[in-house]
C-alpha cells in the first residue's frame, strides 16, 4: 500500500484517483501509524512552501515521512513535495525545508514571461529514473508554481524545463524520485508515472 500523506493541501483526490486509474492501491492518510506500515509514501503539494512545512509540524508528520525515506522506501514527492526535501526556500522570506536534499528554492528571475508558470511544458531528461520508464524525452507535463529548486548537487537532477531559465523539473536520488510538475493533471502520461511509481513498489517489496 502507498500512503499518500494528508497535511490539509494539494490535490489529494486527484492523486489517489490516479492511481487507482491504473490499478495501484493508495491510500489518503494523516495517520503516522498508517505511513510507518506503508511501502511507499506519495507527498503531493499546492501552495505554500512555509504553509506546508508548518501543517506537517503540526499533525508531527515530519518524523514520520524522513524515517520513510531513511528506511528506503520509494519516495514520490509531487510540486511542494519536491520543494520541501531542500534545505530551504526564499518564499515569504527565508523558511527552512527537510534538508534531506541540499539547495535552495527560489523565485523565477522577473521576464516579460507570467508568473506562476502555469500549462504544459517539456520535461528535457538528464537520466532516465525508472517512473520515466517507456516516457519519451521531451514529454509533454503540467506546471504550475512559481519557485523551483536549485540543488547543490547535480547528480540529483533527472529532468530540466525551459522557462525564461532552465529549471530543475525532476530529481531521482536513491529511493527518492520528486516532480515539480503534476503527474496527476498530465493525462496519460502522468498516469503512466504513477503506474511505474506502483510497480517500482511492488517490486521493492
Amino acid at each position: 500500500m502507498i500512503a499518500i500523506i494528508d497535511y490539509g493541501m494539494g490535490n489529494l483526490r486527484s492523486v489517489e484517483k490516479g492511481f487507482a486509474k491504473v490499478a495501484i492501491e493508495a491510500e489518503i492518510t494523516s495517520d503516522i501509524s498508517v505511513i510507518d506500515r506503508a511501502e511507499a509514501v506519495v507527498l503531493p503539494g499546492v501552495g505554500a512552501f512555509r504553509d506546508c512545512i508548518r501543517n506537517l509540524e503540526n499533525l508531527r508528520l515530519i518524523d514520520a515521512v524522513v524515517r520513510s525515506i531513511e528506511k528506503g522506501k520509494p519516495y514520490l514527492g509531487i510540486c511542494l513535495g519536491l520543494q520541501i526535501l531542500f534545505t530551504e526556500s526564499e518564499e515569504f522570506g527565508l523558511c527552512k525545508g527537510l534538508d534531506i536534499l541540499k539547495g535552495r528554492v527560489k523565485r523565477f528571475p522577473a521576464t516579460d514571461l507570467k508568473i506562476p508558470h502555469m500549462g504544459w511544458n517539456t520535461v528535457k531528461l538528464k537520466k532516465t529514473p525508472p517512473i520515466m520508464e517507456g516516457i519519451e524525452d521531451e514529454s509533454f507535463f503540467y506546471f504550475v508554481h512559481s519557485y523551483y529548486v536549485s540543488p547543490k548537487d547535480d547528480d540529483i537532477v533527472a529532468g530540466t524545463t525551459e522557462y525564461g531559465i532552465e529549471f530543475t523539473s525532476m530529481i531521482w536520488k536513491d529511493n527518492i524520485f520528486a516532480t515539480q510538475f503534476h503527474p496527476e493533471k498530465s493525462q496519460r502520461l502522468g498516469l503512466k508515472i504513477l503506474e511505474n511509481f506502483g510497480n517500482l513498489v511492488k517490486r521493492a517489496g
